[in-house]
């Protein structure tokens, strides 16, 4: 696809204190693993800051890093088996066809044949000045086109400008536009250029929604990506930030009860209340709606083979990932907001308390350049995980696009 400059999207990562993250970090690795050689590799790590103002992390600090920032996401629910975390070393990948590659490498891995495994892919670093080499602007790799269409939106409108973004870099979708057609990857590279890179339809696995009950949920012809691959944050690992998609693996509620049921994105409530014939005088109507919805999609997933987890699964293993961090004597952070979006019940155990608000590194923080674009959703939990940075004081609420993503959840 044809490139464009758009300065917007280039903006540097915010700079870090790298000697004391970097000293920071290497404390906590060593510590932790109980690694010998610490002064040694201090030694030389400052040397090269002092030399480069960056350092180049050794594969073990770089998976150690990408696994402990997601133990950090404070507001992600599937941190139990963070340290089941795959680690995908692509700090090689300097160009847009490199990064193609590593992004359809991820897809692949990631999907596994319907058994989701939890993968980070990392990407070239930023420089001690200026942006990394590519960077990846869309919020997660498999998303569907927003088509302006008699007044209405055909797709998904919460990615209208980003659309508008592809097809202004020359993208021009299927011949036939859907509801439901994938989204090129927009690549910003460090020459001030943005790429549209059309992702084959044979890379991406999708799931079509029935239910096992109510036939005619077919006939809406819905269906959702297998994998939730978090695509637009950096990696922060003492004081040096990574562009890196990750990914868990999807929570029911966040398909069917934010993706598809939002009045904001494919709006399928009154479809299923009027299949399901509920009277408007039913002031439940919209949560029987609901339920059925999360059924199907359940249904739907376990049938195709696809990983898919609940509210209720995830919030007994928040719980226990909790018992396991206080156990070993390290604070637990959370944004309760998160943690707790609907359809979560006083019944849930991570409902019953608060968490440290206070910032943990290594961490997963927005990339200033996909904030840039006018239709960015924001830090999602971590690995956003909904993805992941530490709560922001005001406890907003979480992106109806994100809110309920198990990030990287493991399997």
């Amino acid at each position: 696809m044809t490139a464009t400059t758009a300065s917007d999207t280039h903006a540097s990562p915010p700079q870090a204190d790298v000697p004391s993250e970097a000293y920071e970090f290497l404390q906590l690795l060593h510590r932790e693993t109980g690694q010998t050689g610490f002064s040694h590799r201090w030694r030389n790590v400052r040397a090269e800051i002092a030399a480069t103002g960056t350092w180049r992390h050794t594969v073990q600090e770089l998976t150690y890093g990408a696994r402990v920032a997601w133990r950090n996401a404070a507001r992600c629910i599937g941190r139990l088996r963070w340290q089941s975390l795959q680690v995908y070393d692509c700090r090689h990948a300097t160009d847009v066809n490199a990064a193609r590659r590593a992004l359809t490498a991820h897809l692949h891995g990631a999907t596994n044949g319907g058994r989701v495994r939890s993968i980070i892919t990392v990407l070239p670093p930023a420089p001690a000045a200026g942006p990394a080499p590519v960077r990846v602007l869309n919020p997660q790799l498999v998303q569907y086109a927003a088509w302006p269409s008699d007044g209405a939106i055909l797709g998904d409108p919460a990615h209208l400008n980003l659309t508008r973004m592809a097809t202004a870099l020359g993208w021009a979708g299927p011949p036939e536009r859907g509801p439901f057609d994938v989204l090129p990857w927009i690549i910003a590279t460090d020459d001030g250029q943005l790429h549209a890179l059309p992702v084959d339809q044979a890379d991406v696995r999708e799931v079509p929604i029935h239910h096992p009950q109510h036939r005619w949920i077919d006939e809406l012809g819905l269906r959702w990506p297998a994998v939730p691959v978090i695509s637009h944050m950096l990696l922060s690992i003492g004081g040096v930030q990574y562009p890196a998609p990750f990914n868990g693996f999807f929570m029911a509620s966040e398909i069917a009860a934010r993706n598809l049921a939002d009045a904001d994105r494919y709006d399928q409530l009154p479809a299923v209340i009027n299949g399901l014939q509920l009277h408007e005088d039913d002031r439940l109507r919209q949560d029987k709606a609901l339920l059925v919805l999360q059924e199907a999609v359940l249904y739907s997933y376990s049938r195709a083979g696809v990983t898919i987890t609940d509210h209720h699964r995830e919030s007994e293993h928040f719980a226990r990932f909790v018992r396991r961090e206080e156990a070993a004597g390290r604070v637990v952070v959370g944004d309760w907001t998160w943690l707790n979006s609907y359809p979560m019940t006083p019944q849930d155990p991570s409902w019953r308390r608060y968490y440290s608000t206070s910032p943990l590194r290594p961490a997963l923080r927005p990339d200033p350049a996909a904030a840039a674009l006018p239709n960015g959703t924001g830090s999602l939990c971590p690995h956003a995980g909904s993805t992941a940075v530490a709560a922001e004081p005001d406890h907003q609420r979480a992106d109806p696009s994100t809110a309920a993503v198990v990030c990287p959840l493991s399997t």
